[in-house]
């Protein structure tokens, strides 16, 4: 008789276990039923619901946790609803509508009033207008073009998360140098292409960032960058310069005399050329240098395909590093790795990280990505009004060399640099200094390692595409000063510190740099310049 009475007591002692596991599993499938709907449901575009919603919706950085309760059975699926998600705004106190939107676009910054120089160089450009007037037009519409992009970056960067909101604002600071690139690329202005190319990367790895280090540390002991992506940014930056060094080192390695079986109506065509232009010359020294550079033919067609099929290789190459490395920045391996802090990140980006989760946007998505578009294409169409309106300068005997490495360059970022002057000479007027910053901006170093290793493959591929041949073999002197840039920005960020000394060095070598170039232009450059499809070098 006790055998029974201890299973009756057993059954009796597991049935309310059973009903509160049931009990559990019922509320567990409940609220991820609630979840879903929610996350279907959209976003209520700025009716103030925010605080309810974020009060009973997770937030989209926890849902995109691939071990999150909330999240499905399918990863996939979970972290495209996360993003969309995120991007619509779920988790934010206050979402503005479009009329909210456009009113703070307009009122954030005084800059914005420029615009009405749109029309006014577009006109100029169609009516023929001297080209100063057509200049001064476009560079002063692009400046508020610009204003527009680094703000609609920046308030994107807040739906986008940390990872893709930089990739975004880096991506967009580039926005007129590519245009600029392309547009040489449709010219046909290949020689001056690479100038460019090779300027733009100098004027983000040794001024713009030197100018920062030397302002930013002259107050403050030493300031500090993210140690993970300054070491990823050292590999990424040295395989970018020594890509280039790979053509030019195939192109040493050619025969040092004039080929003779293997010559072809090109070579031969090139050379007289050289030869007449050499003995109209009256200067003797000028006249020996373009003899011996008529020794020496760099490029022959047979000899160009190669060059072509190898920069197209490397341009493809230079794409699958630059992917992979966004892709590891952006979702580092590892469980739950991309939503925590690698260990050696500082204090300082760890408090301005979660400032800016906790920031409000001034504009919604939509209207966001609307003002980009926008934005970008006005961008376009206004560098090539001020692209055009250059071309005057190089007929009055302007080497292509400054041309490219330091004028065009220098008319991009004049825009930031114009917006950079303004806002440090009424911090002074005003007399109302900012505490100092403990972390460097050093956020043009990544767009020189976007341009040497996206823009420029880019650029190679979309020529190979126009049947138009660029390629990755730059002149020798170019890239030396490259390799220079390159070893002395990774040996100031080595230890993920600067100071305003440091800064003051990239900025001199900089300088350096632009006084040898305007100082005794290059030979080829010259003769470049006389005939653009020849390539010689000066022995």
């Amino acid at each position: 008789m006790a055998e029974p009475r201890r299973t009756a007591s057993t059954a009796t002692s597991v049935q309310p276990t059973t009903r509160v596991a049931i009990s559990r599993n019922t509320s567990r499938a409940n609220t991820r039923a609630t979840t879903d709907r929610d996350l279907e449901s959209g976003v209520d575009s700025g009716n103030g619901n925010g605080a309810a919603r974020e009060a009973h919706e997770p937030d989209a950085d926890t849902l995109s946790h691939p071990n999150h309760p909330h999240l499905g059975d399918s990863g996939s699926i979970s972290r495209t609803k996360a993003f969309w998600a995120r991007l619509n705004g779920q988790g934010k106190r206050h979402v503005p509508g479009w009329a909210e939107s456009a009113n703070n676009t307009l009122r954030h910054s005084w800059l914005i009033v420029f615009v009405f120089f749109i029309p006014f160089s577009w006109a100029s450009h169609w009516a023929h207008w001297h080209y100063p007037i057509t200049f001064s037009f476009s560079f002063l519409a692009i400046i508020p073009l610009e204003k527009l992009s680094d703000f609609g970056g920046e308030q994107m960067a807040l739906y986008l998360g940390t990872s893709l909101g930089d990739f975004l604002v880096i991506t967009l600071d580039n926005v007129v140098e590519a245009t600029l690139a392309i547009i040489l690329l449709t010219h046909c202005e290949l020689r001056l292409l690479q100038s460019t190319l090779v300027g733009v990367i100098l004027l983000h790895l040794l001024l713009v960032p030197g100018t920062a280090f030397l302002t930013g540390g002259a107050r403050v002991w030493e300031q500090h960058l993210k140690p993970h992506p300054t070491q990823l940014n050292h590999s990424l930056l040295t395989l970018g310069v020594i890509t280039l060094l790979l053509p030019a080192a195939l192109f040493a390695a050619l025969p040092a005399s004039l080929p003779t079986n293997s010559a072809n109506s090109t070579t031969e065509v090139a050379t007289h050329l050289i030869a007449r232009a050499a003995s109209e010359e009256h200067d003797v020294a000028l006249r020996e240098a373009m003899l011996r550079a008529v020794r020496t033919v760099a490029v022959t067609d047979s000899s160009r395909h190669t060059f072509l099929q190898l920069s197209r290789g490397l341009s493809i190459l230079l794409l699958i590093a630059y992917i992979g490395s966004r892709i590891y920045l952006h979702n580092p391996p590892g469980e739950g790795n991309s939503l925590t802090h690698h260990p050696s990140t500082p204090e300082a980006e760890k408090r301005k990280e979660a400032e800016i989760a906790q920031e409000d946007p001034l504009i919604g998505p939509w209207f966001g990505i609307t003002l980009l578009i926008v934005t970008v294409a006005l961008i376009a169409v206004t560098a090539e009004w001020l692209v055009s309106s250059l071309e005057p300068l190089r007929e009055q005997r302007i080497s292509a060399e400054w041309f490219g490495l330091v004028l065009l360059p220098l008319l991009s970022f004049a825009a930031d640099g114009l917006i950079a002057v303004v806002y440090f000479l009424r911090t002074i007027l005003l007399m109302r200094p900012e505490a100092p910053d403990e972390l460097a901006k050093a956020r043009s170093i990544d767009l020189s390692i976007q341009f040497v290793l996206f823009w420029m493959p880019v650029v190679v591929l979309l020529g190979w595409w126009t049947h138009r041949e660029m390629s990755l073999l730059f002149d020798l002197w170019e890239v030396a000063i490259l390799i220079g840039a390159c070893f002395l920005v990774n040996y100031v960020t080595a230890d993920a510190k600067t100071n305003w000394v440091e800064g003051m060095i990239m900025v001199l070598f900089y300088v350096m740099i632009v006084r040898k170039i305007s100082g005794s232009p290059a030979l080829a450059a010259r003769i470049d310049s006389r005939f653009p499809g020849t390539r010689v070098v000066v022995l």
